[in-house]
């Protein structure tokens, strides 16, 4: 099995993306996590021959925030080909991390469904913050990486032929 620059392996061809607009939008609850993940990212983007300049990055407060931003950056940008969504939600000892952890990845799903527009999903939903370290950490589960991979594969099968605008998207 190939090995990706970081040595982890790479189990997925990369589609060449050059050419085409991405925005990375990162949950910044837990700072260093989305740091990694927005590293992993913005290296599959490259490997993918995506040029930075074509790579937006915004964060927002916290992973419940995530559709909204996707959503306001799609409707913002036309040319904007792809999102790819990071961020951590840990279990504690409430009901919140449901609530949560659910409610971002409903409304990540509406937000691609309802636009056509691909959006990797890279919310980490872990246990414990251990568990979230391995998988965001560039050198272990690289998540972000898979995440952005996720969303530019989408980009290589064909767009439904439509013949009005879908939801907010022109």
């Amino acid at each position: 099995m190939a090995k990706r620059e970081n040595g982890t392996p790479d189990s997925h061809p990369r589609p060449d993306c050059k050419g085409k607009r991405f925005a990375i939008v990162s949950a910044s609850f837990y700072s260093g996590l989305a740091e990694w993940l927005e590293d992993g990212a913005r290296r599959a983007l490259r490997d993918c021959g995506v040029a930075d300049a074509d790579v937006l990055a915004y964060r927002v407060p916290g992973c419940f925030e995530l559709p909204l931003a996707a959503k306001r950056l799609i409707a913002a940008d036309e040319r904007l080909d792809a999102v790819v969504a990071l961020g951590a939600v840990i279990r504690g000892e409430t009901p919140h991390f449901d609530y949560v952890a659910g409610e971002c990845a409903r409304g990540l799903m509406t937000v691609q469904l309802a636009t056509g527009v691909p959006i990797g999903f890279g919310v980490l939903t872990t246990e414990n913050m251990a568990q979230a370290e391995e998988r965001a950490d560039p050198g272990r589960g690289d998540k972000g990486y898979e995440a952005a991979l996720a969303a530019a594969s989408l980009l290589q099968i064909p767009p439904e032929a439509a013949h009005e605008p879908l939801g907010f998207r022109r």
